[in-house]
């Protein structure tokens, strides 16, 4: 078993952004480029579990391989990702992680089969560890998404604590939805209510300038 994100309660001193100070996510526009399903439907998925019945497609990696291990496996933090043989086959993927000009870690896509309930999902709330090795002297690591399928019966639940039901809210999943999550300070996971699997671009980025600018452009 992972161990767990270091809560909110002990916090660190990596430079983090205001955006996300409040919530702990930000909603942004839906994206208004050409999704070619073509591109994530020919990647080649792993097994992989995490918050649900998911396999995952890694884009980029610690090294370029084809692997969704953490990249502190490698020694590294979850940046400076290197594209796998998968990028070749979903430009419009890389491209959304590249234009953002955000230093980024993992790139990958989630396959998400349908949630069994409500219930199902909720058990299925986690932390992500997005900062093991990073230094406190470069800014935090959160998660941004770009919803690739139209499940608009679907929603991400964010809670600041596994349960805290007061503080639940959800984050729709429509085609093309945009949004960034501190993934380890908000605990997370997909009520997913459709009849067929899900599928969502994640990418690790460092919540700096370049961030913040991309995010200042996004806003409704």
């Amino acid at each position: 078993m992972m161990p767990q994100a270091q809560p909110l309660s002990h916090p660190t001193k990596h430079p983090r952004l205001p955006v996300l100070d409040e919530t702990g996510f930000v909603l942004l526009r839906d994206y208004e480029g050409e999704l070619n399903p073509a591109e994530w439907e020919a990647m080649e998925y792993m097994d992989w579990k995490s918050g649900g019945d998911t396999n995952f497609a890694p884009i980029a990696s610690a090294l370029g391989d084809m692997e969704c291990a953490g990249f502190w496996d490698h020694g590294k933090s979850d940046k400076d990702g290197v594209w796998t043989k998968n990028a070749e086959i979903c430009p419009t993927l890389v491209k959304w992680a590249e234009h953002i000009g955000a230093r980024f870690g993992r790139v990958r896509v989630i396959k998400l089969e349908p949630s069994i309930s409500y219930e199902f999902a909720e058990n299925c709330l986690h932390l992500d560890d997005n900062n093991r090795l990073n230094p406190e002297s470069e800014p935090w690591v959160v998660r941004a998404w770009l919803n690739l399928t139209d499940d608009t019966n679907s929603y991400m639940i964010v809670r600041d604590g596994r349960d805290d039901l007061g503080s639940e809210k959800h984050i729709p999943l429509r085609k093309g939805a945009q949004f960034v999550v501190d993934t380890e300070r908000l605990w997370h996971a997909v009520y997913h209510r459709g009849d067929k699997p899900r599928y969502a671009l994640i990418v690790s980025f460092e919540s700096a300038g370049d961030l913040q600018s991309w995010i200042d452009s996004q806003l409704p």
